[in-house]
């Protein structure tokens, strides 16, 4: 009797800590217990190599957006090749790896005022991507505008799972001095423009599966059929001896 009784109890104790709460699970929390993240200029994404730069020319000189337009000469898009240049038509390899987006554009631009006085750079990353694994989803996702949040990033993959390591997200990044893991508590507000709130090009954001999920129950309902089950049997036991 005493052996059930103590079974009874350590199960209930089992059961009521591996039950998902707000604390747990909610998002935007502004509890002090929480990590508070410093807020951070959004750092702009530098070109690396293998990138893959849709150009557009503005001029009045026709020849000149003809002769620059990737697909008027059998290319979707310009490479960044392993010496971190990229070669152009009419002109010499032009540096490009670790400037950003507009700085390229500054470079370009200042190249091409040797053809045409008027003439105006835009350039794109033509493959902008993010991946997801883990207990968010999996896949490879497209960045659709320049700072897309991880709240964003998340809700494209399907949003984080009941069983997601909420405390323990992870962005694997590459940076000039190599890949980087950023760790953080998605649960806390103090992410908000913080060094983990934009998602960059090529970032893996891997969120764990938490310990509780063997265990986890979705709701309180379901606790209260397990609780009713395992006094059912401890009184049948009683009533039989």
């Amino acid at each position: 009797m005493r052996i059930l009784y103590k079974l009874f109890v350590l199960s209930t104790i089992l059961i009521l800590q591996s039950c998902y709460t707000r604390y747990t699970n909610n998002l935007l929390q502004d509890r002090k217990s929480l990590p508070q993240y410093d807020k951070v200029d959004v750092t702009k994404y530098r070109l690396k190599v293998n990138d893959e730069l849709v150009i557009r020319v503005l001029s009045t000189n026709e020849s000149i957006i003809k002769i620059f337009s990737p697909l008027s000469i059998g290319q979707s898009a310009y490479r960044i090749f392993e010496d971190g240049t990229v070669d152009f038509p009419y002109m010499p390899r032009v540096e490009l790896c670790g400037k950003t987006i507009d700085e390229a554009e500054d470079i370009l631009t200042a190249r091409l005022k040797e053809f045409a006085a008027d003439v105006e750079v835009k350039l794109a990353l033509k493959t902008q991507t993010f991946c997801v694994i883990g207990e968010a989803g999996r896949g490879y996702f497209p960045i659709y505008k320049e700072r897309l949040t991880i709240y964003q990033a998340l809700a494209l993959s399907g949003g984080l799972n009941d069983g997601a390591r909420f405390n323990k997200v992870k962005i694997i990044r590459t940076t000039e001095s190599g890949t980087v893991i950023k760790t953080f508590d998605i649960r806390t507000q103090s992410i908000i423009e913080s060094d983990f709130y934009y998602i960059m090009p090529n970032d893996i954001i891997y969120v764990d599966m938490s310990s509780k999920k063997f265990w986890a129950l979705n709701n309180f309902s379901e606790f209260v059929g397990i609780v009713t089950s395992s006094l059912t049997f401890l009184i049948t036991v009683i009533s039989l001896r």
